[in-house]
């Protein structure tokens, strides 16, 4: 037992504690956090995940968790090779060894390095993300903790597979990839996309690992498995610091994807993040934007073996564009609007309601695991390749022109403004719920748009009934075109401010920001963002 003093400021956002390293790295503020976790969920006699995306501060962290677990009697813990684990593999051994749940350490598609961001999530027993009422546990108890339970023992070496004993607790190291890839096989028919790839010299691929987790993942099922050469993987050996990059793919930090795609006219291109649950897909003149991936995997179902036996319902975000609402509308299948964050997707799962999900800031997924998975998405999206060109020749273009003329167009994109003052994000957000909440600011006009609805987004579970309010401020108008602002709790430094931009057309040729920039300007004017951030653009444009 080691005498402590409580910190005030370990409140998990939406997936997990996020802070720099170097607050990570003050005397107990780990162990308190970690301490915190396990008193939240009675840990006794549990078993335990671990791992995460092998950023700076990874290691140091696992030992104070071996060292902690084994104080508090924990049964037996499991840990990826080398601390690595990706939050789509952890969530599926979580399930697969029906662990109590699981300890990720991960700051998700925020840089790392000593100057950068660390993270510690809990993951619950069916493999998705902690509810509320447990991270509010696990806040009120860091709160009044004066105290933690630790063994002092040798520092474990993470690199050697196999059952070590720590006290009483028992400690198995294990391949971090390999029951990850036995669970895609059985999802996807690997041998159809091998054949594909192997009759089709001419479509190129390149997957871009960011020097993230899923190096190793994406060079034993694109390489190994698939057949694809060596070079077809790139930045695959996961760094600390990500190789001084920004692990977020998308198409300013992907940069290095981007260009080789369009020097060297790849067919298709993907990346994925930090640890592994977010996905870019791109081809040659051509970007996926998330919200109509999720869209058109839905729409294509039937092409992926998973799916044969039915989908039992779809759901997004709020934010994500309607693209997947007008899929459900003519398949006949339930679709659900939830907030972001992927927990909320789990209930319904749980429930036998939802088959494939997905938010606009790059996660795609479905009820084979309880998180988003980046390299599930990518599998997806060659699996629908690989049997529309046993059909005719057919390009990620073709397929996306396909759905717009089919269901029309969602043009969608989202403006970030990134480690804005927090006092001036809150300033913005509130004086805009003042405007949009005024009496007769519904049915007004801005510019040539009709505001049907305004509001600040709130979701009754359907499941639980439990209710989360302050979800987002939407302004929706009559044409179903929408303006969405959210403050992210997604970042450790200041405040994100999301600007979501929404407009339907049946006419699909237009460039997205061509398409939509009447509606920024309403949405920059009505929110005075210049006035409260000072910002003149944003960080990032998807």
């Amino acid at each position: 037992m080691v005498a402590t003093k409580a910190f005030q400021d370990q409140k998990p956002g939406t997936s997990g504690l996020r802070k720099r390293v170097k607050v990570f790295q003050q005397q107990g503020y780990t162990e308190n956090f970690v301490q915190s976790i396990l008193s939240a969920i009675d840990s006794k006699g549990s078993t335990l995940v671990v791992g995460g995306d092998g950023r700076y501060f990874s290691e140091e962290a696992i030992q104070i968790i071996i060292k902690i677990c084994a104080g508090n009697y924990v049964k037996k813990l499991m840990i990826g090779q080398n601390g690595i684990l990706s939050t789509p593999s952890a969530s599926n051994y979580i399930r697969k060894f029906k662990a109590t749940g699981g300890i990720l350490l991960t700051a998700s598609h925020n840089p790392g390095g000593p100057d950068y961001d660390f993270g510690i999530k809990y993951n619950i027993g069916n493999g998705g993300p902690a509810p509320e009422a447990v991270t509010d546990k696990i806040f009120k108890i860091s709160k009044e903790l004066t105290e933690y339970h630790s063994v002092e023992t040798p520092a474990l070496d993470l690199s050697k597979i196999g059952v070590h004993q720590v006290g009483s607790m028992q400690v198995e190291i294990f391949d971090p990839v390999e029951d990850y890839v036995i669970l895609m096989k059985e999802l996807f028919d690997f041998e159809s996309i091998k054949s594909f790839l192997k009759a089709t010299p001419e479509f190129t691929f390149l997957f871009d690992a960011m020097h993230a987790v899923t190096g190793p993942y994406a060079k034993r099922i694109f390489v190994q498995e698939l057949g694809l050469s060596a070079d077809s993987v790139i930045n695959a050996v996961p760094k600390p610091d990500f190789n001084h990059g920004h692990p977020d793919p998308n198409l300013t930090y992907a940069h290095e994807l981007v260009e080789q795609v369009e020097k060297r006219s790849i067919s298709f291109g993907a990346a994925s993040d930090g640890d592994g649950d977010r996905n870019m897909i791109i081809g040659k003149g051509t970007f996926v934007n998330p919200s109509d991936s999720v869209a058109v995997i839905a729409a294509n179902a039937e092409l992926i073996p998973y799916f044969r036996s039915g989908v039992k319902g779809l759901a997004r975000s709020m934010p994500t564009s309607s693209a997947l609402d007008l899929v459900a509308k003519k398949k006949g299948y339930k679709v659900y609007q939830t907030p972001t964050g992927w927990k909320f997707f789990g209930n319904l799962m749980d429930a036998g309601q939802l088959s494939i999900c997905g938010e606009e800031s790059f996660g795609t997924g479905s009820d084979h695991i309880r998180e988003k998975d980046g390299l599930w998405a990518v599998l997806c999206w060659l699996s629908i390749v690989a049997e529309k060109n046993k059909i005719k020749h057919t390009t990620l273009q073709d397929i996306l022109d396909e759905h717009w003329k089919e269901y029309g167009r969602n043009y969608f994109s989202r403006y970030d403004y990134e480690e804005v003052d927090s006092n001036g994000a809150n300033a913005l957000y509130q004086g805009l719920f003042d405007k949009i909440t005024k009496p007769g600011f519904v049915g007004s006009k801005l510019g040539n748009y009709t505001v049907q609805l305004a509001d600040d987004f709130s979701y009754t579970d359907p499941i639980d009934a439990s209710v989360s309010n302050k979800q987002g401020l939407r302004i929706v108008f009559s044409d179903g075109s929408r303006i969405i602002f959210r403050l992210s709790g997604t970042g450790s430094q200041g405040a994100t401010i999301r600007l979501y931009v929404e407009k339907y057309s049946l006419d699909y040729k237009p460039q997205t920001q061509d398409a939509i920039q009447d509606l920024i300007k309403i949405a920059l004017d009505l929110s005075e963002l210049e006035r409260w951030t000072g910002r003149k653009t944003p960080t990032v444009i998807t």
